[in-house]
């Protein structure tokens, strides 16, 4: 029954929409085994006892994920979840975007939006290991798969160790060539945090996304050899185009 997976209660005091609520429960419990073995949704008058409001409210909710793609609402038989395609980015000590692709059968490409020379603020400095103000060179990027974009990033990068790290960049297009062509031949991950937020107006454009989209967002750490932060980057994936697989083995 649905009430064995949908555990999310509902509150009018949060100030966020009733339909709203509902729909992000669901999304949860799909993961969690509702549906049938068709992926068939319970019928809107019990999702709509269970969560205690009207079946418009259910019927908002079931809207907004039509709309996001998790479902699809067919007349007279109900509504279906959609299974969607993923690609499995893994997390490990060495991970690169398009070798993690390019295992799977995707041509993997970061394509450079913007760089320039920013000043540290205090996440920043804290996670190369700078003063508060130092220069850093920041760099946006568009992460695709067969030229679907699946995430995009923002990057940090001590610009008084690599003063010639953006023009190198331009050219070759990959944070990895760049490094070695700076005397870095190696380097590795030290940590990964994950998050999940609702899209924003820049994800929803640049990654083409509908409103309310869940994307999952990391703050990555890579370090040199010695064990000097190098680089910080904020990666903003869509959680329905990609799975982040932390490799535990390849973390040790």
């Amino acid at each position: 029954m649905a009430s064995d997976v949908l555990r999310s209660p509902v509150s009018r005091r949060t100030g966020i929409a009733l339909w709203r609520q509902i729909a992000d429960a669901i999304r949860a419990g799909i993961s969690s085994g509702l549906g049938d073995e068709a992926g068939k949704l319970p019928p809107e008058t019990e999702l709509a006892e269970l969560f205690g409001v009207n079946r418009h409210t259910v019927r908002s909710a079931i809207s907004a994920l039509v709309q996001e793609g998790i479902l699809r609402a067919e007349q007279g038989r109900g509504t279906f979840i959609i299974e969607p395609k993923r690609i499995t980015y893994p997390i490990g000590k060495r991970t690169r975007f398009s070798t993690g692709l390019a295992g799977q059968g995707q041509q993997g490409s970061n394509r450079l939006l913007t760089d320039e020379i920013a000043e540290a603020n205090v996440e920043v400095a804290s996670a190369l290991g700078l003063e508060v103000g130092a220069p850093v060179f920041r760099v946006r990027t568009i992460g695709t798969g067969d030229e679907v974009p699946l995430s995009r990033s923002t990057h940090f990068f001590d610009a008084t160790r690599f003063p010639d790290f953006c023009e190198h960049y331009r050219s070759l297009q990959s944070v990895t060539k760049t490094f070695a062509a700076c005397g870095i031949d190696d380097y590795v991950r030290k940590s990964t945090l994950v998050e999940a937020y609702h899209a924003t107006i820049d994800d929803i454009e640049m990654l083409h996304l509908v409103p309310n989209a869940i994307v999952l967002v990391t703050h990555a750490i890579n370090e040199d050899m010695d064990g000097n932060p190098i680089e910080y980057s904020k990666t903003r994936f869509s959680a329905d185009r990609v799975n982040l697989h932390i490799e535990l083995d390849a973390l040790a």
